[in-house]
């Protein structure tokens, strides 16, 4: 891989989650160790070098291994100079606590193990939750940041007391390689579909158990984007194994989304790409169309799926050549196809074929690090190269190096010349893999377990449509007041994949807790767009509305969600 290439990989992964337990344990150990509460540094330090068996992972594996636990010392929150997101700059509070570090072996020796990281808070209060990745992994997650969505000023889970954890997924990103090159080796496919999020939550289960003699009471998966479609993956693989999901963002049609990023990219060679005057240029003719259709002129479309009947990108065609200020044919078809479904000509899992369009609005949203808009995940600063640069957008170098590692399974594939009827068996086997799609979570339900998914209708990672329309067919599928009952669809109106652009923060997480531990089920939430850096001050608000309901501006102070109500 070139450097350039390994360049994109690093700014694209910055985005973007009851029985024995423990075997040979070395001669030196203590024979029992007291809880962690009682002894900490002892028990702590204690924990190094057991091992759980694979017997007591749900999932063929070889043995974990806990390689360190240190106990470390309460910290207070801080703010980085910068960050991937807003999120990102802000390390929370932190309670004393013993970070455990360990791996998984694989069955097959050639596969690459699964790390993860256990932080066990000295004073825990018997919940635990396990952290979504992003990207193609490939990074251990802490589960030590906010969880998505979660306003700036709030705690985050490890410093309510919960035990939280992730993995890297079970694969390691190495400098000069393709983060996708893992999905050559199966076991290490299987692992980032689903495999090693279930194998992981064991084993911090079996953790738990030997750190406090009983394991949790609830447990939660919290993700975004990849993380998003992980939890989603385990409310259907997995029923039994979460009370509560909240997944923001998820990239579900996972098979769509990737040829869709293949397809969007080639779209703007051959005099396709636009430069960011022409993309600002779009941004304003959208919110000149539709801004106003709630009622407010707040520079925020609160119903994007109107305003496709409102907009009409062919009225900015060039009159008199190239400019600045208008578009070329080859630029409006680019345009039209990013917002055009994809039908991918076959079928794919759970019956599906189509992957929904993209847009109107946030094409021009300003970039936080290396995210925003148009200009981050589509266009980047330069028309699409072969093989990608630093310069293209995100999409094409995940989609293209998913099209080349996962699908063709050819690092050399000509992204020009690849089409999926070549590649229907192959592409139907990742997609069973991939795709979190399967409606049916009767089994999820009767656990017990409740979801919320949040969509950032501003997205231009994936499609927020593709998670809409899951929530479609779950309703089809089992009825709108069973849905009702355990799964609440909320969407953020100009919001993008990170959470900028529009109010994108909501008190999310404390409302799974409530909905799952008092039965208390979401109400009357607010969304917000407040500064990262403290007093984290709110500069607007808006109601956080369950789709299809949308904000409808009713009078008062335009950046208050009071002023505001959730209409049809």
């Amino acid at each position: 891989m070139t450097r350039a290439g390994t360049a994109i990989a690093v700014t694209a992964l910055a985005l973007l989650a009851g029985c024995s337990t423990t075997t040979n344990v070395p001669p030196s150990s203590p024979p029992s160790l007291a809880p962690l509460a009682y002894h900490p540094q002892q028990f702590c330090d204690g924990l190094a070098g057991q091992r759980i068996s694979p017997v007591d992972i749900g999932l063929p594996s070889g043995y974990a291994t806990i390689d360190s636990a240190t106990l470390l010392a309460a910290t207070d929150m801080r703010v980085l100079e910068r960050g991937p997101t807003p999120a990102a700059t802000i390390v929370p509070a932190m309670p004393q606590r013993c970070r455990v570090l360990g791996h998984i072996a694989p069955v097959d020796p050639s596969a690459p193990p699964i790390h993860f990281q256990v932080n066990l808070p000295v004073r825990w209060n018997h919940a635990s939750v396990q952290y979504g990745g992003g990207g193609f992994n490939g990074v251990l997650i802490s589960g030590e940041a906010l969880v998505p969505a979660a306003r700036f000023d709030q705690p985050s889970p490890l410093g309510q007391g919960f035990v939280t954890y992730g993995t890297d997924s079970g694969h390691q990103n190495k400098p000069g390689e393709p983060p996708q090159v893992f999905a050559l080796n199966d076991e290490a496919l299987v692992n980032f579909a689903h495999a090693s999020y279930k194998k992981v939550r064991d084993v911090a289960v079996a953790i738990m158990r030997m750190s406090y003699g009983v394991k949790p009471r609830k447990m939660y998966f919290v993700g975004s984007s990849e993380g998003g479609r992980e939890g989603l993956t385990m409310a259907q693989r997995y029923p039994d194994d979460f009370d509560g999901i909240l997944s923001r963002v998820p990239v579900i049609h996972w098979t769509g989304l990737q040829h869709a990023g293949l397809r969007d990219g080639l779209a703007l060679t051959n005099g396709g790409w636009m430069n960011p005057a022409q993309v600002k240029l779009v941004h304003d003719a959208v919110l000149a169309a539709c801004d106003a259709a709630d009622g407010a002129a707040d520079a925020i479309v609160s119903d994007p799926v109107g305003c496709r009947a409102r907009f009409d990108v062919s009225r900015l065609r060039c009159t008199a050549g190239p400019a600045d200020n208008c578009l070329t044919e080859p630029q409006i078809r680019a345009v039209q196809t990013l917002h055009a479904p994809l039908d991918m000509g076959l079928p794919l899992a759970n019956g599906l074929r189509v992957y929904p369009g993209r847009g109107p609005s946030g094409e021009a949203t300003p970039s936080f690090g290396p995210t925003g808009g148009w200009q981050s995940w589509w266009t980047g600063s330069a028309a699409p190269a072969f093989p990608p640069v630093p310069a293209n957008g995100i999409a094409w170098f995940y989609g293209g190096g998913a099209i080349q590692y996962f699908y063709a399974r050819n690092p050399q594939a000509d992204l020009r010349s690849y089409r999926a009827a070549d590649h229907a068996a192959r592409i139907r086997q990742v997609s069973e893999l991939m795709d979190s799609t399967n409606p049916d979570l009767s089994a999820f339900r009767a656990s017990g377990g409740k979801l919320i998914l949040l969509e950032n209708l501003g997205d231009y990672a994936q499609s927020p449509y593709a998670g809409i329309e899951y929530h479609g067919a779950v309703v089809q599928r089992m009825g709108r007041a069973a849905v009702d009952s355990f799964f609440k669809l909320y969407t953020a109106p100009g919001v993008d994949h990170v959470g900028t652009g529009a109010p994108g923060n909501a008190d999310l997480f404390p409302a799974l807790v409530a909905w799952v531990t008092e039965g208390r089920a979401p109400a009357g939430l607010t969304v917000i767009e407040q500064d990262a850096r403290p007093p984290f001050a709110v500069r607007r608000s808006r109601p956080l509305c369950e789709w299809p309901q949308v904000p409808r501006y009713r009078g008062g102070d335009i950046h208050a969600a009071g002023s505001f109500a959730c209409a049809p």
